[in-house]
């Protein structure tokens, strides 16, 4: 529990009756710098953030319109940002997290360059951009406190006891920036124990959730690709065990796991486990290989493997790389078998299920299906940039109408020209953006969705942003281009960082010269300041 303002000056006082420390420094300086270090390491903000968690889990399990969100983030600026803004909007951070994608990670943030969501990048990279992620945040934290002590002591100064009474308050009601954080271990970098020791480093980065995937390491494919290969159950759970102990090792036993299955979209196998019996893990995954009779045509060769099935001796199909194929139409019933083994024998406390179109029925289903197995399960839903969310909403609901009877099949084209922009006004593009709105509420009430993420969305709203900026700037709107679309709009939204230089520390700065120089202090905030032409109305 954090002290208040009145505590620490109570304490304080008592060893500095005379009001400052025997070199000069006075007792409201230090209790303004204790209570803008919010956090004393990460490794505390991994503990504190994983207790917000389980309470939001809580709270969910309650009503499932309590829901959490958060936007994956590829920098320290753009999550502290997002909180900002989203602090602005609805006056506090509750509910909202940042997301760490290994995508981004990967594409944007690693020594080799823009590489594909392949496991390539350094592991050391996901730990530092946790770590430069709460830097930013734990920073917004000082900017915003300091900013509450000026208005402290402005209001000493001139004597108004009711304003230094309200900025008081507000000092010890003052909500942290910094909020959970969603990091993404991929396939954990390596065997059991390489996820155990990338695991912990990322939890004393400050991550208080790992979310780890069941795919293989060294062929790891983004989950909107082809070419995904999954590890038997039992290899996935060691690893699920391997975060666990990771968090029980550094204290954070509050710490959250999301267990992601791929298997919806992936068709290959990398190994055969070893079954000890009918009913067990290997059993179970083994029973959905795709098989061949052993018959006088199609012999058992030198170097095959044959496996026994219903009493039968059988050839997995093998591919030409050595991976074993699953069957056809089994990704569903081996995502709900996956969803069930993890929670109930790895442990995992969210789970995430990777598909390809945006479809709450076909998530619901699934659900339902763990739900008779484990009736509180709960998940983390990737709202994917992968996919075309207006085309396959669109086709969503032609469908659906046609097999109503309340449109015939002629009423609207199939296929990818209902992208067109002529549908916007339309029956069906408007029920196409009445579902979009309504998405996460309807797939957090039906699908039991914990968590709304978008995984990449600061990668695709960089890309516009500059894009658009560009043209207007190096074609014929030059100044205005700026001006219009990004200036005015920051002033008018009260967005922080239109004073850039606050934004980054300059005032916290002043102040700390202040603190150890008094008059002496060289300040940049003076009447010289450019950002004076910011100041508030």
């Amino acid at each position: 529990m954090r002290k208040t303002y009145a505590e620490h000056r109570q304490d304080l006082t008592a060893r500095y009756p005379q009001g400052v420390t025997p070199g000069g420094v006075a007792i409201d300086d230090i209790i303004q710098l204790k209570l803008q270090n919010t956090f004393n390491t990460h490794l505390d903000i991994a503990r504190e953030m994983a207790v917000v968690m389980r309470a939001d889990m809580a709270a969910y399990d309650a009503d499932s319109s309590k829901f959490t969100q958060s936007l994956g983030c590829w920098s320290g600026f753009h999550a502290q940002q997002m909180i900002k803004s989203v602090k602005r909007l609805r006056g506090t951070t509750k509910g909202a997290y940042v997301y760490l994608s290994g995508w981004m990670v990967a594409g944007l943030r690693n020594r080799f360059g823009h590489l594909p969501d392949q496991s390539m990048h350094e592991k050391t990279s996901v730990v530092d951009l946790i770590e430069e992620i709460y830097v930013s945040l734990r920073q917004a934290d000082e900017v915003a406190i300091n900013d509450l002590f000026k208005a402290l002591k402005t209001a000493r100064d001139a004597g108004d006891q009711v304003a230094e009474q309200a900025a008081i308050k507000a000092i010890d009601t003052f909500e942290t920036h910094v909020v959970p954080i969603i990091a993404d271990i991929d396939a954990g970098f390596g065997n059991e124990h390489a996820t155990y020791l990338l695991a912990k480093e990322m939890i004393k980065a400050g991550a208080c959730c790992l979310q780890i995937e069941n795919q293989v390491s060294d062929a790891k494919q983004c989950g909107h690709q082809d070419g995904k290969v999954t590890v038997p159950r039992e290899d996935f759970i060691e690893k699920l065990r391997a975060c666990r102990l990771a968090f029980e090792e550094l204290g954070v036993d509050e710490g959250v796991i999301v267990a992601r299955t791929d298997s919806l979209g992936a068709g290959l196998t990398q190994k055969v486990p070893v079954s000890q019996g009918a009913g067990d893990l290997a059993a179970e995954y083994i029973k959905w290989l795709k098989t061949e009779a052993i018959t006088p045509e199609n012999p058992l060769r030198d170097g095959e493997m044959a496996i026994m099935k219903d009493g039968a001796f059988v050839k997995p199909v093998r591919m030409a790389n050595g991976l074993f194929a699953f069957q056809d139409g089994t990704g569903r019933a081996r995502v709900i078998e996956d969803c069930i083994a993890n929670l109930t024998q790895g442990g995992a406390d969210l789970l995430w299920i990777e598909t390809d179109t945006p479809n709450v029925d076909e998530i619901a289903s699934m659900v339902a299906e763990v739900r008779k197995a484990v009736p509180n399960a709960k998940l983390t839903y990737n709202n994917s940039p992968s996919f075309n969310w207006t085309l396959n909403l669109r086709k969503q609901v032609r469908a659906q109408w046609i097999a109503e009877g309340k449109i015939h099949e002629d009423s609207y084209p199939d296929g990818n020209v209902l992208m067109s922009a002529e549908y916007d006004a339309t029956d069906l593009g408007r029920e196409a953006d009445d579902r979009l709105a309504r998405f996460q509420v309807d797939i957090s009430a039906r699908a039991g969705v914990f968590h709304n993420l978008i995984t990449l969305p600061t990668f695709h709203l960089t890309a516009k942003s500059v894009d658009e900026l560009s043209r207007g700037y190096f074609g014929d709107q030059r100044m205005q281009a700026y001006v219009n679309s990004v200036q005015r709009e920051e002033i008018r939204r009260g967005v922080s960082a239109v004073k850039h230089q606050h934004e980054v520390g300059s005032d916290l700065g002043d102040t700390f010269k202040e603190m150890v120089g008094g008059e002496r202090a060289l300040k940049a905030g003076g009447h010289a300041n450019t950002m004076n032409q910011f100041a508030a109305e």
